[in-house]
């Protein structure tokens, strides 16, 4: 196996003086890049949606999904960032993240503003309560600074999810 496919599968680590275990700095390598292509995908969704909004929300919903969007773009580099800081390679070309993602794929076709709304609430609920179950899995291998940063996303994340919900609800 070439030394790139061993990366792209997050199995060649790199020294480094951080002192979380090589085997834990392994395993959160992993599961980083697995959010990074989770986040990539989201990014790419909720720009789709930006996109092709449409409707007498449009101008509010076109501005909310490129304010998303904007904060996903950054949350992908400091996965991509932390991934590497551990040791590791950060696996995030679009074709790597299409292939792994976990996000459900965005509808085609024509929609209305507000199942645009109701699609991208479905898929960052989905984002939040995997990014939470990285930070179980970072706190169990007391990787602090992962699970610190998984936290801050989660934040955030969970924060958007709110602006989207509260278009839905009456």
């Amino acid at each position: 196996m070439t030394q790139r496919r061993k990366a792209d599968r997050g199995e060649t680590m790199m020294s480094t003086r951080n002192s979380v275990p090589e085997e834990a700095r392994a395993r959160m390598v992993e599961l980083l890049n697995q959010r990074l292509a989770d986040t990539m995908d989201l990014y790419s969704q909720t720009k789709q949606a930006h996109w092709n909004v449409k409707g007498p929300n449009f101008y509010q919903l076109h501005e909310l999904f490129d304010e998303l969007a904007a904060y996903l773009q950054g949350a992908v580099d400091l996965i991509a960032e932390r991934a590497t800081a551990l040791g590791g390679f950060a696996c995030g070309t679009v074709r790597q993240a299409a292939a792994a993602s976990q996000i459900q794929e965005y509808p085609s076709g024509k929609m209305a503003d507000m199942e645009h709304v109701a699609a991208l609430a479905d898929r960052f609920g989905a984002y939040a309560a995997v990014v939470r179950e990285g930070i179980d899995a970072a706190e169990k291998a007391e990787d602090i600074g992962t699970a610190d940063l998984l936290t801050e996303i989660v934040r955030e994340v969970d924060k958007h999810l709110y602006f989207l919900e509260s278009h839905l609800q009456a």
